[in-house]
């Protein structure tokens, strides 16, 4: 088993305690998967701290819930940057204990924190997967039961965190009802 191999199958471990098993597995696992597949699927040489960092960009998520935070942007700010420090510190940890060299943990956990958003092309192309998992697997039911408006504001600030190329490729690849479609082609 190669060096990535054993850290992708430390992070699955990490992630097969969610108890959350709605889908019938562990939901952190299954996101996880989904990640890597959609990485496979949009950039299929990735670099290894990419792969790294897309498995693991939740790991343990459920540990540290909303609940915990205060109600309001503020505190689902907070909520979300904690999130980031606590995954990029598990994964470096992770990557440690597998032998990665500094340069190689310090470079995922950036990515993972999403230091250079916009900037640096290897996160980028972590939030255009992230899109891409919650476009395919998670925007439907999602939507159901939702206000259409509130929807689709939420559609709009998906699109905007995507590269150009990711939200051309999302337009191309998933049949997405106006007004959403629209969002993709801002």
């Amino acid at each position: 088993m190669t060096r990535l191999a054993r850290t992708h199958a430390a992070i699955d471990a990490a992630n097969s305690a969610d108890p959350d098993r709605a889908e019938g597995a562990p939901a952190a696992l299954l996101y996880g998967q989904r990640m890597s597949a959609e990485l496979a699927h949009l950039m299929p040489d990735a670099p290894e701290t990419l792969q790294i960092a897309v498995r693991g960009q939740h790991i343990e998520r459920w540990t540290s819930p909303r609940s915990g935070y205060p109600e309001g942007k503020a505190g689902y700010l907070a909520w979300r940057r904690d999130l980031h420090g606590f995954h990029a510190t598990r994964v470096a940890a992770i990557m440690a204990a597998e032998g990665w060299p500094e340069a190689d943990i310090a470079a995922t956990g950036a990515m993972i924190r999403k230091e250079g958003l916009k900037r640096d092309p290897l996160v980028q192309m972590l939030e255009d997967v992230a899109c891409f998992t919650f476009l395919r697997w998670y925007f439907h039911p999602f939507a159901e039961g939702r206000d259409p408006g509130g929807l689709l504001t939420i559609v709009q600030k998906t699109a905007r965190k995507m590269s150009p190329e990711g939200r051309a490729r999302a337009l191309a690849e998933f049949d997405l009802p106006e007004p959403f479609a629209s969002a993709f082609r801002a």
